[in-house]
């Protein structure tokens, strides 16, 4: 288990070194990985993602001006920029996720102070456990903890969601954000993409979510995912026709799609349609037998999911593939997908305790006689979401 303590203490010291004193405040956002729920966010769909116990911590002051020093330890690098003039930096592309959460709290009317900050992390970058997210959830709230201005959890998320998507430029929905702000430890959180409707669902005890890392970081996703994306646009926009009260494939049901999917001429079109239903379908089935305590039921919803991703949605790749199915062979591993955007990253599997062990070996050595790649793999919990330590 984490030090969380330690952690705080060490980088307390790391920032009283590099700008001497001490912080007003450390907080943390943890990283997270979807249980159940893919590429449906961007449809108004359902996803079932938890916060995770690898997080990013920020240790931050106040100054008496209007400037912003930021120091990345996981970098190495330092980036300096005024409140006054808040703009991309195209060298340290790092530090826009926190540039652009200052300009969207500053284009609220909230004028920010200045701040010296010290930022680390534990959440692998590139792998799809979302550091990104934790990097804009933990310094919209360290501002808000040293400001004290007023701002929920819900509309700090969606602000940070803004950061990404009209900042920094990447075309996220509104998951990563979410649980990061409003994560509960020992609980999934059941999120309804449209109306931002959340519950928290208990994770059975005995049992440990197992993040495993192809390592291969994620190539295509950018113009796969709009292509996705568009995919799904037209067979709304052909279903619409048959269904005129369908705005996104979430208002399509299963029984409608097998009636009207014969409508759907082209092939991709109707396989990306099908999983998105499909897939909207098996997470509400899985918080259903995740109440229940059906672990089985639910593990096989989850193998479902990677098979549907893999031949439907088509956003695998055999790296992702070798892990899952080595998962699956796996006594005590209840079930195992790729989670994220896909073409590399990470698999999410749901294990016995007792299998944890077997899990390791095992699913390492496949996949490394198969791939020569020495993989990651991250035993996690699911957490609470950012807070002040």
């Amino acid at each position: 288990m984490r030090n969380v303590k330690r952690e705080t203490s060490s980088v307390r010291r790391r920032f009283a070194k590099i700008f001497g004193g001490e912080p007003g405040a450390v907080v943390r956002a943890p990283g997270r990985v979807n249980l159940i729920g893919e590429h449906t966010d961007y449809n108004d769909g359902y996803v079932l993602p938890v916060a995770i116990d690898r997080s990013v911590l920020v240790a931050a002051a106040l100054r008496g001006d209007r400037q912003v020093v930021i120091h990345a330890l996981d970098f190495g690098e330092s980036t300096k920029f005024s409140l006054d003039d808040i703009r991309p930096d195209q060298a340290q592309t790092w530090s826009n996720y926190q540039r652009g959460v200052a300009y969207f709290l500053e284009e609220r009317g909230i004028t920010l102070p200045g701040l010296n900050a010290v930022v680390i992390g534990d959440v692998p970058i590139g792998s799809g456990l979302s550091s990104s997210a934790a990097v804009e959830v933990s310094m919209a709230y360290t501002w808000q903890v040293l400001a004290g201005f007023e701002m929920s959890r819900v509309e700090l998320a969606l602000l940070c969601q803004r950061a990404e998507n009209e900042f920094v430029g990447i075309n996220c929905g509104i998951m990563d954000q979410f649980v990061s702000a409003l994560g509960q430890r020992d609980h999934a959180l059941l999120i309804d993409c449209r109306s931002l409707d959340h519950q928290p669902v208990p994770l059975p005890t005995g049992v440990a979510i197992v993040v495993a890392d192809t390592m291969k970081r994620r190539g295509l996703v950018d113009s796969e995912y709009n292509t996705r994306r568009r995919e799904c646009e037209e067979g709304v926009r052909i279903l619409q026709r048959y269904l005129p009260e369908a705005q996104a494939l979430r208002d399509v049901s299963v029984a409608q799609f097998k009636a009207q999917s014969s409508k759907l001429k082209a092939q991709n079109v109707r396989r990306r349609c099908r999983h998105i239903i499909y897939e909207n379908e098996r997470v509400l089935k899985s918080v259903t037998a995740l109440r229940a305590g059906d672990l089985a039921a639910f593990g096989q919803l989850v193998n479902e999911s990677h098979i549907s991703l893999r031949d439907d949605y088509e956003v695998s790749c055999p790296e992702l593939d070798i892990m899952a199915e080595a998962a699956w062979r796996v006594d005590g591993v209840y079930g195992s997908r790729m989670t994220g955007a896909g073409f590399g990253g990470c698999t999410v599997s749901l294990v016995a305790e007792e299998a944890i062990e077997d899990f390791r070996s095992q699913v390492a050595t496949a996949y490394e006689e198969a791939t020569g790649i020495v993989p990651q793999i991250y035993v996690c919990r699911a957490e609470d979401g950012v807070s002040k330590l």
